[in-house]
């Protein structure tokens, strides 16, 4: 039986780590230096906490604390360079994250002649995509993850401690390295809100992430849209709409039975944006389901009028979905549609097809594709 009855350091704040440090008769600076040797410094074990005395380290680790507990059960790497790790945790469960080098969010250009297929490649950069569910609750027909159901939710330190992970193994170092995250792996984060955006406030404040370099996708929970344009610390908003209509929206996305578009388009245009930015919108292409030079029409009145960009996403295939790849004309011309309407849009590259790691293709599994 895998052991659970573990007490995880990583995942409390340091208002929580002084308190624990107090409990234990320590004076109230000792949470900060647990807070910065366990995200600033990335230590792994209370034993090389240099900082801390050997009795009190002693003291947690007999208490059942330790810094983390998830561990790095298989990594596969794509021919571009993308890595997938399987991520378990001392339940058994696991989680996929992907790694993605030299590229933002995976965007290529804005519709201009030179960059309308892809955007070069920026050295020195690269993105981390995160879990935040053992699986998804939402059911998007065309996603490989809602074929999981959900499991569980994740706490903020097995939000966090992913980001880590992959940080440790590949040697980078933000805020020396550039490091951008994107909450669009398996899960959908607004239905696991307070866990999420404690990572997010984790990864901020301690391992030193700007939140300029976040970004979390939602399907569409129009209630936490609100309270999320009312936090302090918080990523960029994405909104995965993937259809010009609700009888369309419906039959892909479910969840569109309880907010429509027409409320969640509503958040959108209300959400609080900072100087610069925009809301996202991301729209997976379905050969002759919903990428029809009508469709783009559509969406382009649909969005008028809120500061947003359309991400285009040609469908990822994956085992046990009937859906097809667009040609690349058609997702070309669906894109020179909306920019011919004023839309920002771009197309999202495709990054570890051949090792399952791309948009909606994230499974738990130990093979590689």
């Amino acid at each position: 039986m895998p052991e659970i009855n573990h007490k995880p350091l990583l995942g409390l704040d340091a208002s929580e780590l002084t308190a624990l440090a107090e409990g234990f008769q320590q004076p109230s600076y000792r949470g900060k230096q647990l807070f910065e040797a366990i995200y600033r410094k990335r230590i792994e074990s209370l034993d090389e906490i240099s900082t801390l005395p050997i009795e009190f380290r002693k003291e947690l680790s007999g208490q059942g604390y330790s810094i983390r507990s998830e561990e790095v059960a298989g990594k596969f790497k794509s021919s571009d360079g993308t890595a997938r790790y399987l991520i378990r945790f001392p339940d058994g469960q696991t989680v996929e994250t992907v790694w993605m080098p030299e590229g933002d969010d995976g965007e290529a250009g804005d519709g201009s002649d030179a960059d309308i297929v892809e955007s070069a490649r920026n050295f020195g950069r690269a993105t981390i995509c995160v879990s935040s569910q053992v699986g998804c609750a939402v059911d998007c027909r065309f996603c490989l993850t809602g074929l999981l159901g959900v499991k569980r939710n994740l706490t903020a330190g097995e939000i966090a401690g992913q980001v880590m992970a992959v940080l440790r193994d590949q040697q980078v170092s933000p805020p020396h390295d550039r490091i951008n995250l994107v909450f669009m792996g398996m899960g959908e984060p607004f239905l696991n809100y307070d866990s999420f955006i404690k990572a997010a406030r984790l990864l901020v404040e301690g391992v030193g992430i700007p939140q300029s370099r976040m970004t979390v996708s939602t399907a569409g929970i129009v209630p936490r849209i609100g309270d999320f344009g009312e936090e302090e610390i918080r990523p960029k908003l994405a909104i995965s709409l993937n259809a010009s209509n609700d009888e369309m929206r419906t039959r892909l996305m479910p969840i569109n039975r309880k907010w429509d578009m027409g409320q969640l388009l509503e958040a959108a245009k209300n959400f609080p944006l900072r100087n610069r930015e925009k809301v996202t919108f991301e729209y997976v292409l379905l050969s002759e389901v919903n990428d029809a030079p009508e469709h783009a029409r559509e969406l382009a009145e649909k969005v008028r009028g809120i500061r947003a960009k359309v991400n285009l996403i040609a469908w990822n295939p994956g085992p046990g979905i009937e859906f097809s790849t667009p040609q690349a004309e058609r997702v070309l011309r669906f894109q020179r549609i909306l920019i011919d309407s004023g839309t920002p849009t771009f197309i999202r590259r495709p990054r570890g097809r051949d090792i399952y790691a791309a948009c909606g293709q994230l499974k738990q599994t130990m093979e590689a594709a």
